[in-house]
């Protein structure tokens, strides 16, 4: 991993991160200085006077200069790795290990702020790098959609999260209520990979009740924003997570979602990137649905099954890797699935109709859900899969 370029890319670093902190250089801005000043680390070093021939206006450049002469670089990327556990990590566009797909948007940022325990692996660890590129060796699908998911869309949350993550997709999404929710947790259930994207800093959790949610993803994927750690969430930070959600991923599937929801705008973004889009049909006469019917009729592909979204990336859905014979369970889960093959049914719905002690009945159904038999619908309500 040690070539010229990641050497260079070590030796930037601590500028580009500098140049991030400051509100009113973008994307576009510092792609600006880089061409001008040939790097960012010139750029920084450069004389007021080389800065006051940009001509962008006396605010923009006092602001920069003023900035500059208070504000260590050096010390602050160090303040980065020693201050957090699992550490912070500025990733940069000259990185070899630069998410490839996000790198082929024009307005990528050029620092991504990454953590997780797979991040400090890439850093300090040994084989950081191979377990990095493991973990993005696979297609990357963005799961997105309401937060205020019916019944039906978190069941079709839930069961399409897994089987696709089992069959290997990164699952990427953006940790908040609703849909977001369910596909990293679909994925986490099955051990499969999943990665955050947030409209704040990586080391702010919002929603806060998904804090046991993203330290689970913090030990097993991986934390991503373009925010310097300490932001709070803002509405008009939200779009910009969106893009990049969209620009991580080869394709993006809308579960659920107004027709002005961010869920659509993430996937106009996706569309107008050369990404696939993908979308659950649902019922014409509920509003939730008419977000991803409206994609359909406009040409995303209609998606029933896991295989609608495996053939766009040459791979075919092993139904037999979901499969547990009735034959190994117990006489009671066997009671509790067919009493759930045709109705959806509380705990205490099964336990009264079976004369199980509720007690027990949590118990079955948890392991009849690990096994994949049944799917948890929500506001406690359960289904034979």
């Amino acid at each position: 991993m040690k070539t010229g370029k990641q050497s260079l890319a070590n030796k930037e670093r601590p500028f580009w991160v500098a140049f991030s902190l400051l509100d009113n250089i973008g994307p576009k801005r510092f792609n600006k200085i880089v061409d001008y000043f040939g790097s960012a680390k010139l750029a920084w070093q450069a004389s007021d006077r080389e800065w006051r021939k940009l001509n962008w206006g006396d605010k923009t450049i006092q602001g920069f200069l003023s900035f500059r002469r208070k504000f260590d670089p050096y010390r602050y990327l160090k303040q980065l790795i020693d201050d957090y556990q699992p550490l912070v990590w500025p990733i940069i566009k000259l990185d070899c290990y630069y998410p490839r797909n996000l790198l082929a948007v024009d307005d990528a940022p050029p620092v991504l702020y990454s953590r997780g325990k797979m991040v400090s692996d890439l850093v300090v660890g040994e084989n950081g790098f191979k377990s990095w590129q493991l973990f993005w060796s696979s297609p990357v699908l963005a799961v997105v959609g309401t937060r205020k998911a019916t019944i039906y869309g978190r069941w079709v949350a839930k069961s399409l999260g897994e089987d696709l993550a089992r069959e290997g997709l990164v699952i990427v999404s953006g940790l908040a209520l609703g849909v977001d929710t369910l596909a990293h947790q679909s994925a986490l259930a099955v051990s499969g990979k999943t990665a955050a994207v947030l409209g704040s800093g990586v080391d702010v959790v919002y929603p806060a009740s998904n804090r046991y949610l993203y330290q689970q993803i913090l030990s097993r994927g991986v934390i991503f924003s373009e925010f310097p750690p300490g932001t709070k969430p803002l509405p008009g930070y939200f779009p910009a997570r969106n893009r990049i959600i969209a620009g991580l991923s080869a394709g993006v599937l809308v579960i659920e979602g107004g027709i002005r929801s961010g869920s659509l705008i993430t996937a106009s973004l996706a569309a107008n990137q050369g990404r696939e889009v993908f979308a659950v049909p649902g019922n014409i006469n509920n509003p939730f649905s008419s977000g991803t019917n409206f994609l359909i009729k406009n040409g995303a592909k209609l998606v029933t099954e896991p295989d609608d979204v495996l053939e766009e990336f040459s791979l075919t859905f092993n139904k037999k890797s979901n499969s547990v014979g009735l034959d190994s369970l117990s006489d009671e889960e066997k009671k509790v699935i067919k009493l759930l093959a045709d109705q959806d049914l509380t705990a205490d719905e099964i336990g009264s109709s079976l004369s199980i002690f509720a007690s027990k009945v949590g118990i079955i159904l948890t392991s009849l859900e690990i096994k994949g038999l049944i799917i948890n619908l929500g506001l406690g309500r359960w289904r034979k899969k």
